[in-house]
């Protein structure tokens, strides 16, 4: 049996500009780097690159390190022009989203039609 902390990272790619990526076990402090890190490299080494899904119905916890993660991989991944996806968010990811006021930062849409709106 695995280190229930352990998460692994089952990527796919689709198409040229679109990468996924199936997330199982815990995202936190032990184990969110490896995330963080594995997406800094796609985004290096696939400039045609435009959406990145991630998802999200594995995971079983979720901390405060797991949030910064996904906080990282959203600049990371709006500063190469790339849409980020949170696919298949668990309920205790949802909450966890939407207690910390991130839910819309993190799954809402790029591009002009947001931008209006934070201008508001």
């Amino acid at each position: 049996m695995s280190d229930p902390r352990e998460l692994s990272l089952t990527w796919t790619s689709p198409a040229p500009d679109l990468a996924t990526v199936a997330l199982a076990g815990d995202l936190d402090y032990a184990t969110s780097d490896a995330l963080t890190d594995a997406v800094a490299v796609l985004l290096t080494d696939r400039p045609g690159l435009r959406e990145l899904r991630i998802d999200c119905a594995g995971i079983g916890y979720c901390d405060s390190y797991g949030l910064s993660s996904l906080l990282m991989i959203r600049r990371r991944t709006r500063a190469a022009g790339v849409e980020l996806h949170l696919d298949n968010r668990a309920g205790a990811l949802e909450r966890l989203l939407r207690v910390t006021n991130t839910l819309e930062h993190l799954t809402g849409a790029d591009g002009p039609a947001r931008e209006q709106r934070l201008d508001t």
